[in-house]
């Protein structure tokens, strides 16, 4: 792709992308009914002076330095541009009657502050007790078909239509990992793959690596088998990130997006010691996920407001931990980390 007429066809298909989802997306904070709110902090408790939220102004203008960083790693080679480029803002629409739908199910349980129906006997003992929740309350959790369908919508909604941009940074530090490599003989292993979003991204950009998403969600990877369909050498499995049933010291790299934030404080220790296990020694971990308190301070109160519209019950122990220290106790080294507008980027290599 020429540098002119590239940056020209980036710019219209992201345009249009981020147009169509940050619509939707005001449209639905005035469509968001307010609910009674406890205070969430000593600082709101106490009486002091409110902390001030970044306005819609400064989040078009970070994203938009999202964008500009997205394509200039695309421009420096260092992946390709997104095989969707021009067709996002079409699926932007596409998707809206479904996506406004599904809101109001996730009003009427939120207003009601319900987010245990999947908590159900016969699920009790098949997944494990911290999966069982109504995440971000839609009525299946992570446990219907509607909601592996709807997902990536409302994900692209809730961040403007810059949420595959950001799991798109992710590959930053994969190409420095696989530059010497051939990619043919590698196998990277994703966490808590979902509708495998990244590992399409990966895909695109090293179609002979052998990948392998993992999630206990049945309707999710049949949506990730559809998603990787294009594509070769890509399996899919139903196991916990904590308990992956791969051999020890058998993969290559590992990548965990967006799923962290989602895990209890145990749990994301027994998944980085999990990682830790099956990678071969100097193998890469790669997160990508929410910012974390202190990353971006004039986020910070946006971060700790988000789980109050969400129900995100592991999100404010999750921005307050310390990832480096859970990775370096767990057998790695800590090797980059980068922020991309409201996302952190990790790279470690096993010790």
């Amino acid at each position: 792709m020429s540098d002119p007429l590239g940056r020209t066809l980036y710019r219209l298909g992201q345009g249009a992308r981020v147009a169509g989802y940050w619509s939707q997306y005001l449209l639905s904070q005035r469509m968001t009914r307010p609910a009674e709110r406890k205070p969430e902090t000593p600082v709101e408790e106490a009486g002091a002076e409110p902390e001030r939220f970044p306005s819609r102004n400064d989040i078009l203008a970070d994203l938009q330095a999202l964008m500009a960083r997205d394509w200039a790693n695309i421009e420096a080679g260092i992946y390709r541009p997104p095989h969707d480029l021009l067709s996002g803002g079409l699926e932007a629409l596409r998707g809206a009657p479904r996506f406004f739908r599904e809101f109001s199910k996730v009003e009427e349980l939120r207003l009601a502050g319900r987010h245990q129906e999947v908590f159900t006997p016969e699920r009790r003992g098949r997944y494990p007790r911290y999966y069982l929740q109504n995440f971000h309350y839609q009525s299946g959790g992570w446990l219907s078909e509607e909601s592996a369908a709807v997902y990536d919508h409302q994900v692209e909604v809730l961040f403007g239509g810059g949420s595959d941009a950001m799991r798109r940074q992710g590959l930053v530090p994969l190409q420095r990992f696989l530059a010497g490599r051939r990619s043919r003989d590698c196998h990277l292993v994703d966490l808590g793959t979902g509708t495998a979003r990244w590992l399409s991204f990966v895909k695109q950009n090293y179609p002979l690596l052998q990948v392998t998403g993992l999630d206990l969600s049945g309707p999710y990877l049949e949506k990730a088998a559809e998603t990787l369909k294009p594509w070769r050498k890509a399996d899919l499995r139903e196991a916990a990130a904590e308990k992956t049933g791969l051999p020890e010291s058998s993969v290559d790299a590992v990548s965990a997006v967006y799923l962290f934030h989602e895990l209890p404080k145990k749990v994301r220790r027994q998944v980085a010691e999990e990682a830790a296990r099956i990678l071969k020694p100097g193998g890469l971990f790669l997160l990508v996920d929410s910012l974390q308190l202190g990353d971006r301070p004039g986020y910070d109160a946006l971060l700790r407001r988000f789980p109050g519209h969400f129900h995100e019950p592991y999100y404010l122990d999750y921005i307050q931990s310390d990832l480096q220290e859970l990775f370096e106790d767990s057998g790695f080294r800590v090797e980059s980390l980068d922020h991309a507008f409201l996302s952190r980027v990790l790279a470690c290599r096993k010790i």
